[in-house]
């Protein structure tokens, strides 16, 4: 049954690339016989659509334009037991798929991260090299763990994974998102060192530096403002309380040596900054309890599919 023969579905969401996708399928197809390969057009304006159809995969679009969108429409509509993730762009190496499916199915994981691994210079950018590293190591420490490749696209994750996640974002953020559904419930998850390729000619990057580095930030400090309230509300009342406390001490020296208040504007600005301390600490405690009970619908939800490679 499942544990012999699971159904493996190859998931590619792909803008505008002609030159790389029917290499891109034709690998996966090597690499996983039995699997059906999924290809996610996102409006592209070249013959993206076509090679891939002409190359076995099956084809479908979404046009709601960003990576959060494909990805929120693949888990959505696609049925299937173990589900890999990659890029329509030949950088992800398709031979290392099979060992990635067998440690999910193996070790009952709900994912496994295909963690890059490039030798050709012009395969990965410098600038995304630093980044990689900098959002990596303030994941963990928002959230407690986190990646070695914290925005690796390929992946390969369990039906009860794909089933349980409400994809919320809308661009290459979701790779950051993904990362944090996992934490937060807790999931078992791996990782296994994959070689990351270089680009085809006539093929290009579509993530920009800066831009998308905002939105991945933002996206981080929205998920541990959702995830984390007690953390992040606590974090802005101390930091209010420390203000008020540095903004007092003038006033308390003077009202130590004279019994006076000369300064009441900013005795009443001490206040209130302490009084909205006060109110991030008990928000962040009220929200607190709202999470844990998304958190606990979303682990139920989880729980309602059978863990990988197990028999019923």
């Amino acid at each position: 049954m499942m544990a012999n023969q699971p159904r493996i579905a190859v998931l590619l969401p792909c803008y505008n690339e002609e030159a790389a996708i029917a290499q891109t399928v034709a690998g996966f197809r090597a690499a996983l016989p039995t699997a059906i390969i999924y290809v996610y057009d996102n409006n592209s304006r070249d013959r993206t659509m076509e090679i891939a159809r002409v190359a076995g995969a099956v084809v479908r679009s979404e046009i709601a334009q960003g990576k959060g969108h494909v990805v929120r429409r693949m888990f959505a509509d696609v049925e299937a037991d173990v589900y890999i993730m990659a890029d329509g762009d030949l950088t992800y190496d398709p031979q290392a798929a099979p060992a990635m499916v067998d440690l999910l199915l193996t070790d009952q994981l709900d994912m496994v991260v295909g963690t890059r691994q490039h030798e050709a210079k012009e395969a990965y950018r410098g600038g995304h090299v630093l980044g990689n590293k900098l959002f990596t190591g303030l994941l963990s420490s928002l959230f407690g763990r986190s990646f070695t490749d914290v925005f690796s696209g390929y992946r390969v994750f369990s039906r009860r994974f794909v089933k349980s996640f409400p994809v919320l974002s809308a661009g290459f953020e979701i790779e950051t998102e993904i990362s944090v559904h996992a934490l937060e419930l807790k999931m078992p998850v791996g990782e296994v060192s994959t070689v990351y390729l270089a680009r085809p000619e006539g093929s290009a990057s579509k993530l920009s530096t800066y831009r998308d580095g905002w939105r991945i930030l933002k996206a981080m400090l929205n998920l541990f403002r959702t995830e984390r309230p007690v953390l992040f509300f606590g974090a802005v009342g101390a930091l209010l309380v420390v203000a008020a406390l540095l903004l007092s001490i003038p006033l308390v020296l003077t009202y130590i040596d004279t019994g006076l208040v000369p300064r009441v504007p900013t005795a009443i600005l001490v206040t209130g900054m302490v009084i909205v301390a006060v109110l991030c600490f008990f928000a962040g405690l009220i929200l607190d309890t709202v999470t844990r009970g998304r958190r606990e619908i979303r682990r139920l939800a989880y729980l309602g599919f059978p863990a990988p490679g197990s028999v019923g």
